[in-house]
């Protein structure tokens, strides 16, 4: 049945890709080197003095003046301000979405009570897609086309850069999992999660707006999409490796198999609008439910 398929292939793996799955694997990335480069800086050794006469005693210098105490508000501007990739992401939910952006602060001052000392701008923003995402991602399925649109663009693009570094990390986030290799490539790219990130967060606030209604994906549909794949140069294997998740034995070499996710991306992007929006309106709806 097309639907089963299609069902696996969104819950399986689009759903990594899109809305900030992908967000929530690099979270700690940055944190983990900070503390690795931290444990294996050398300690720096001070000469040993030479012995002089004694000095007269000085008087003690009056301390600093005490600065006043940032709230945990000005704590979290300033650790986004420092990361400028992520300040227009974070603009727009504060003028969409206060109170889910105050849900992300509220999420930076539990953690910093707890003694969260390596909190870094890729863990909030991760937390408020996933905030984001829990509260209102059913909300981008009925997002103006060309918001919608966006969600898709922007996963092909990331697929495009993970396939020039390496095909073998592509076949791995194409199914929805994520290595040490992955996690660094992402925390490495923060202008391309700050734009995921910020297409989510608009295709949210168009559908929120908008509401439109369309109807789901008929097997008429999944018949063009697979013809489509066809079309574009995909055999049976590729095929069925995409849309029903099992890899042929011997498996597909990484390079082929990366290709032919994006030939599938690209494909959605040429479909027929009515039939492309009906498919990516189901797509973030199961991404949000997911």
């Amino acid at each position: 049945m097309f639907l089963e398929r299609l069902l696996f292939l969104f819950t399986g793996v689009v759903v990594f890709v899109c809305l900030g799955f992908a967000l929530m694997m690099i979270a700690s990335a940055p944190e983990k080197r900070a503390r690795d480069a931290a444990a294996t800086s050398s300690p720096v050794i001070a000469a040993k003095p030479q012995k002089s006469a004694a000095a007269p005693p000085m008087a003690p210098f009056p301390p600093p003046p005490a600065s006043a105490p940032k709230t945990p508000e000005q704590e979290f501007e300033r650790l986004i301000s420092g990361t400028p990739d992520y300040g227009r992401f974070f603009k727009r939910l504060h003028e969409a979405f206060p109170a889910d952006y105050t849900a992300t602060v509220e999420s930076f001052k539990a953690r910093a009570a707890r003694g969260g000392a390596d909190q870094s701008a890729d863990f909030y923003v991760s937390e408020a897609v996933r905030l984001l995402r829990q509260a209102r991602g059913v909300l981008a399925a009925k997002a103006d086309g060309a918001q919608l649109e966006k969600v898709f663009d922007v996963q092909l693009k990331i697929l495009r850069a993970i396939a020039n570094e390496n095909p073998a990390m592509c076949v791995t986030f194409l199914y929805g999992g994520a290595d040490q290799d992955f996690m660094q490539f992402a925390a490495n790219r923060r202008p391309l999660v700050g734009e995921m990130a910020l297409a989510g967060l608009e295709a949210i606030a168009s559908g929120q707006s908008r509401k439109i209604e369309r109807a789901a994906p008929s097997d008429a549909d999944f018949r063009t999409l697979e013809a489509a794949l066809a079309a574009k140069g995909l055999g049976r294997v590729e095929i069925d490796a995409l849309l029903d998740g099992k890899m042929p034995d011997p498996p597909l070499e990484p390079a082929r198999m990366c290709a032919a996710g994006q030939t599938y991306l690209e494909t959605l992007h040429s479909l027929p609008e009515s039939v492309r929006m009906r498919i990516y309106g189901l797509a973030v709806e199961l991404m949000a439910r997911s």
